[in-house]
């Protein structure tokens, strides 16, 4: 029998409440990545803009997402004048 996920989080987290924060981390993070490109030429300058370290900042562009908690990544986004919001569906 063949198996079907909705996201590779799906597939590899048991717990549907980790695999939700899991998809939530790693969409904040490729959107935090893709806007520190546009905005930052150094780890270090994007470091000063996040108020953050550089080592973090490397882990972030590594997709290291257990490094990362959501409140973390929400103010990252907010810093970079992304918008963050949260859907809660019944």
């Amino acid at each position: 029998m063949k198996n079907e996920f909705n996201s590779v989080w799906d597939a590899i987290e048991e717990d549907p409440i980790k695999a939700e924060n899991f998809k939530l981390r790693s969409a904040l993070m490729n959107d935090i990545v893709l806007k520190l490109a546009e905005v930052s030429d150094s780890q270090k300058e994007a470091a000063v803009l996040l108020k953050t370290t550089q080592p973090r900042i490397s882990a972030l562009k590594q997709g290291k997402i257990n490094s990362f908690r959501l409140d973390m990544l929400v103010d990252f986004a907010l810093r970079l004048g992304l918008g963050v919001s949260i859907n809660i569906a019944a």
